[in-house]
This record gives C-alpha cells, sequence and structure tokens, in this order.
C-alpha cells in the first residue's frame, strides 16, 4: 500500500514525548503526529489524549526531503461544531454564577479565531512589550548608567 499525502490510514501509537507522538503505519513506516495536530483543543499533556500501543486513524499531511512522514490525527477526521452565537450564559460560566476575584469590569478581547489570528495577537503583543522593555532600559542607563 503505497501512501502519500493526503492519504488516511490506520496506525498505532508506538511512543509518545512531550512534542507529539510516533505512530507505526502499514509496510513498516513511521510517523509524527505533532502535538498540534493531536486534537482540535489546546493538547497541553499528549498523554491526555493518547496512549502506546492505541490503535489511531492519521492523515498523512506531509513527508519531507528525508522521508520523514508527518501525520495528523485531528485532520483525519471532521471538525467539531461550532457552537452557535447565541446570548451570553449567565453568571459568567462560573458555580455559583458571580464574577472572578479581581474582576475589573473591563470586557476580554474576542478570542481570535484561527491560529494565523492568534499568531498576529502574540507577535503584536510580544512586539509592544519588548519596546517597553527596550524604553525602560534606555531610561535606566540615562538616570545613573554613567559617573
Amino acid at each position: 500500500m503505497e501512501f502519500g499525502v493526503g492519504s488516511v490510514v490506520e496506525g498505532k501509537v508506538t511512543g509518545i514525548t512531550k512534542f507529539g507522538a510516533f505512530v507505526s503505519l502499514p509496510e513498516g513506516k513511521s510517523g509524527l503526529v505533532h502535538i498540534s495536530e493531536i486534537a482540535y483543543t489546546y493538547v497541553n499533556d499528549v498523554k491526555d489524549y493518547l496512549q502506546e500501543g492505541q490503535e489511531v486513524k492519521v492523515k498523512v499531511i506531509g513527508i519531507d526531503d528525508s522521508g520523514r512522514i508527518n501525520l495528523s490525527i485531528k485532520k483525519a477526521q471532521d471538525p467539531p461544531p461550532r457552537p452557535a452565537g447565541g446570548p451570553p450564559r449567565q453568571g459568567g460560566g462560573r458555580p455559583g454564577g458571580g464574577r472572578p476575584m479581581g474582576f475589573t469590569g473591563q470586557r476580554k478581547p474576542a478570542e481570535p479565531a484561527t491560529f494565523e489570528d492568534k499568531l498576529k495577537q502574540f507577535m503584536t503583543a510580544s512586539d509592544s512589550k519588548l519596546s517597553e522593555m527596550k524604553m525602560s532600559e534606555r531610561k535606566g542607563s540615562r538616570r545613573g548608567g554613567r559617573k
């Protein structure tokens, strides 16, 4: 069975690392499912989702020049349905309702929808913090840096 990018095959988890899981494939081949390709939700620990010996359906998403096979579990299945845009939950979704400690009354910006949006938001925040740090370093060196 020859498989290439886009193929969906069955495999068995043979090893788990902090960055993903190795899966044995037909014909004695193996590939890696990166932690970001395990589930449609955030995966903090691979072991919360997979165990060695588990049978999984994977999609081949890439084969590099060295012959390493990149796999995805989440792309081998249909994405979960998006929640309908209904009214917000009462009580902030917290048991017992009410506001969390330290609530300032300011609204949190809407969560970015795609990975690219999240990356863009992260880069913007990172650039802003970096600029602030550089400015504070410059101010500190002007005050008492030289004698």
